[in-house]
This record gives structure tokens, sequence and C-alpha cells, in this order.
């Protein structure tokens, strides 16, 4: 299908839902006879690569409701008191379009950054912003170099929008192997995905390497770097590729409220860019029209909440200690985690694995990638994650 050649509302739709079945499966609710445009394997299972699939459950309507929801990487805590208490006092003016006040919150990001508001675009969540992207850049074909595995969002709306992947195994220490990534880059090459720390594996890459690999690649093409997860990282700033905004570099970075904030369900997200960038980017959306009147205030509030951030920082890493801890005492290998989630290898058919963790009401995700099965569980309260603990020696030990 040629999206230059089909109406353009009706590519938008195809798109987005191509983006969103895919990695949001586990928590938006379809059975494998959906009509998305999945690549399925014969079990079912979404195919990402040759080296990178998703394990699927059969029917997500039959969910149970579940005692610990640790498949969608939520921070338990949220949204912040100030945040919480912000999107109450601005409900009645949920009538209303949020114009005005979505320029407030982009100065406030803007200053927070250290950039002009001209470089912020916001969107209903960071994903949208890297599925806007994927669409604007992708239209009319190109490829996309990424790790394997990586975040499929961008890549999967990349490549319903025209476009194709080539992705590169992360390095035997779970970085990203940007020597490997830079030789991929060919005339056809349109964008460089890299989320740091990366999902699904939790892992990081240096950010001084990361940096000096921006620098220079985004002087041949531009280069997407999803932060959604790096003030996880205590003193995360010093880890963005932020600075190289103000030196002129054709990097976006994207961040969201979703995590360490807590408003996966308030959808607020930003990327930071070039101005000429995101002109391009508005070209086809009018960024911010997705994220409602409360949800706004909430963000402009959750900003300050400095002690929330710092609690739920220090819970996420207490609870990800625990679960390190206890998986490594009944033998499993887990890896190392910056992030709020955690995977570790496992020893059974992925299927049956969420089939019975789902059955004792624990949500987890199932992948298959470095010729091994793998369970990635969010980091839920510390009650939860004894819960989850728990389900595991159940089914696995």
């Amino acid at each position: 299908m040629n999206p230059t050649n089909i109406n353009r509302r009706n590519w938008l739709k195809t798109s987005a839902l191509t983006a969103g079945g895919l990695m949001a499966a586990p928590y938006l609710g379809f059975s494998k006879n959906t009509t998305l445009p999945l690549q399925l394997d014969a079990e079912g299972n979404a195919v990402y690569s040759p080296f990178f699939k998703e394990y699927l459950p059969d029917d997500l309507r039959e969910f149970p409701v579940l005692e610990a929801k640790l498949n969608a990487n939520e921070n338990p805590y949220g949204p912040s008191p100030m945040g919480l208490e912000a999107l109450k006092k601005s409900a009645a003016g949920g009538n209303r379009y949020a114009w005005k006040e979505l320029f407030q919150l982009v100065d406030k990001i803007a200053d927070f950054e250290g950039v002009t508001s001209k470089n912020i675009m916001m969107g209903p969540g960071s994903s949208d912003l890297l599925e806007k992207t994927a669409m604007v850049l992708f239209m009319n074909g190109g490829n996309v170099v990424s790790a394997d595995p990586a975040y499929m969002s961008l890549i999967r709306v990349a490549e319903a929008a025209g476009g194709t992947w080539k992705p590169v195994p992360l390095k035997d220490d779970w970085s990203h192997d940007l020597d490997a990534m830079e030789a991929a880059i060919d005339e056809d090459t349109k964008l460089v995905y890299i989320c740091n720390p990366n999902n699904p594996t939790g892992t990081i890459t240096d950010s001084k390497k990361l940096l000096d690999f921006c620098s220079r690649v985004s002087e041949k093409v531009p280069v997407f770097v999803d932060e959604a997860y790096l003030w996880f990282l205590e003193e995360g700033a010093k880890h963005s590729m932020v600075s190289l905004i103000n030196e002129g570099k054709d990097v976006i970075i994207a961040r969201t409220f979703s995590k360490i904030h807590g408003m996966a369900g308030l959808r607020v997200g930003y990327a930071v860019a070039q101005e000429a960038t995101l002109d391009k980017l508005q070209k086809i959306t009018r960024a911010g029209m997705g994220i409602s009147y409360p949800s706004v205030f909430a963000a402009i509030a959750a900003m300050d909440d400095e002690e929330f951030l710092d609690s739920s920082r220090t819970l996420n890493a207490e609870a990800r200690t625990y679960t390190f801890e206890s998986l490594k005492a009944m033998g499993f290998e887990p890896v190392p985690s910056y992030t709020s989630f955690m995977i570790f290898p496992i020893e059974m058919d992925g299927k049956a694995f969420l089939s019975q963790m789902t059955e004792l009401k624990v949500g987890v995700r199932a992948f298959e990638f470095l010729g091994k099965k793998w369970c990635r569980v969010s980091m839920g309260t510390l009650d939860e994650m004894k819960l989850f603990t728990a389900a595991i020696s159940k089914v696995l030990v």
C-alpha cells in the first residue's frame, strides 16, 4: 500500500493502529483474530524481527482482574499529590480546549530543559510523538536504524507508512552497538532511533559515548533518543542528550509524564528538537491537540512536586532491588535494570507462562530474543512484587 495514494485520514488511522496494536497489546485487549495488520506466527505471537517476538495471550478480553498489574511499566504511586490536586481543581474546565494553558506548560518545560519554547512539541504521551515522527519521515519509504530488541512503536508505524527497519543487535553488555548502528546507515536511512534506557531490556548505554555518537551521526541523519525512563536514574539530566539541541544538532529527545510522574492515564508527553524539525512534524498534526485541559494543569503542578519524584525514584529502586535479589535467590539471572521494569530468562513456553501467571492474578510480559525466552516484569509496590515472586516460585521453580 502506498500511503501517498490513499486517503490521509484512513492512512493515519491505519498507521496508528499498527503500532498501538503491537506494543500496547497486553493492555488494549484484542485477540489473535484481530483485523489489525500484525505479523503473527503460527501460535499467534507478535513477530517483530527474525530474532525478536512477543508472546501474546489468546484472548485478552477474558483477562481476570489482576492483583499485581506488572505488564505496562506504570508507576503505582502516582499521579503526584500536587498533580492530582490540580487535576481535581481544573476538571470543571474540561469543556474547554487547553491552547492557552498548553502554552504555559510548554514554557515551563522549555525552561526546565534549557531550550526555547520553539524547541518543544507536546503530545498525549511520548509514544504519540514517536508515531507522528514515523508518519512524517517514512511516507515515501526509507529505513530506520535501531537496536534489536527495541521499543517498537516508532518502528511499526514507520513500516506501516512505507519504510523498513534495519535492526542492530545489542552488545553482550546490553548496550547499544553504536559502531554497528553507524555502519548500518546508508543513503536510504531517514532516522536512527535509540531508546535509552532501553525497553524491553531495562539496560543503559553510556551517556558520554551516546552523546558523541548523536553529535556526529546527526550531521548525516536525524537521531531520535527516547528518554522515557531516564528520570528513574539519580541525576538523570546528566545522562540526557538534550544539550545537543543548543548546539544545533538534528536530534529529537522524547520524554513522558507516564513513568516517573505516574500520569500514564492522563496522557502527556513532549519532544525536544530543532524548530525546523518540529515544523516538519506539525505539518500533518497539531501538537498537543490530544492533551485534555485537566491533564495540562496536572502536568504543570507535577513538575514542581520534587518530593513525589524523589519518593517514586526511591520506592522504585527498593522494589527493583528486592525483585533482583529474590530472583537471584531462586536461581534466575535477572539483567541489572536502570528503569521501572526488569527482564530475566525463563525456561518455559511463553504462552503457558503468561497463562499460569494470569491465573495467579499477576500480569507480566513474555518475549523471545537472543535465543532465549524472557519475562519482563514492571516494578509495582513492594507488596505487589511479593505477589510476583510468590507466583514465580509456583510457576517456574
